[in-house]
């Protein structure tokens, strides 16, 4: 077995850094044969197969130019600052770029959610925020930043549909609670405000306990989402995204393809 060549570390991620192709995909699944507590931990480039744009590539959402937007950073129009300082603005920008209505999970989704069902994936971590995990069938999926499927109240927390946002005539939504008046907003972690504790939390818990992780669809540049991998001690770390991470030297597999195609080959 490839997994079982090399004990020490060192020399096993230098052993598998010369397989070919075909190779890397046969020692990928027999670290996943081999493991018993495997976590996966992904990013926005999960769901680019899906049609939802990433937020840093060339085409991704940071990079799409609107003239109504052109005179704030991504980063502001998705932040605290701009839902509070300028709600028109943000909402604005929410209703066009983050309507996930009538899209599908793909194959990394769906194979993940398999992975799940047949005991080999012990929970998804999602930097993610549009449910398509949970669409695919996926039971244990920790959101680190929230989801656009879930809305409430800012004032007196009454939870609404993950539609209302999108539907709402009013440039500001507002809460129907007679009295309240508060904002209706999105349940997702936006600049400048604290991850959701309970997700964080059993994030990191998961990540000490894993045996294996595989990282994927992300840049690894967004912290402290990317910090997780400092919690996993495990044997495996397997790191699956188009573009290198600096976290590349330090896994024992990196696939610089597709995730659709790098799970697709996953038997399970």
């Amino acid at each position: 077995m490839y997994t079982d060549k090399y004990e020490k570390r060192y020399d096993r991620v230098k052993y598998l850094a010369g397989l070919d192709p075909e190779q890397k995909y046969e020692a990928f699944n027999e670290m996943i044969a081999a493991s018993h507590h495997i976590v996966f931990f992904g990013g926005a480039g999960v769901s680019t197969e899906s049609g939802i744009p990433d937020f840093r590539s060339k085409d991704g959402l940071y990079n799409q130019h609107d003239v109504q937007f052109d005179r704030y950073t991504p980063e502001y129009l998705l932040s605290s600052d701009c839902l509070y300082n300028h709600p028109e603005v943000f909402y604005e920008f929410y209703r066009q770029k983050m309507n996930v209505k009538g899209i599908e999970p793909n194959t990394a989704h769906l194979k993940l959610a398999e992975m799940e069902r047949k005991g080999k994936l012990d929970c998804v971590i999602t930097q993610n925020i549009d449910g398509l995990h949970q669409k695919a069938g996926s039971r244990k999926v920790y959101e680190v930043h929230g989801s656009t499927l879930r809305n409430y109240c800012d004032r007196c927390h009454k939870a609404y549909p993950s539609d209302y946002i999108f539907n709402s005539q009013e440039p500001v939504p507002k809460c129907t609670v007679p009295g309240c008046g508060g904002m209706v907003r999105p349940d997702v972690t936006l600049y400048g405000e604290m991850l959701p504790e309970e997700a964080w939390r059993n994030a990191e818990r998961v990540c000490r306990e894993a045996d294996m992780m595989i990282v994927g669809g992300t840049s690894l540049s967004v912290y402290p989402a990317a910090s997780l991998l400092d919690y996993f001690s495990g044997k495996y770390l397997v790191l699956i995204n188009r573009d290198r991470t600096n976290r590349d030297n330090g896994a024992d597999l990196v696939f610089h393809e597709s995730i659709g195609e790098v799970l697709g080959h996953v038997r399970v």
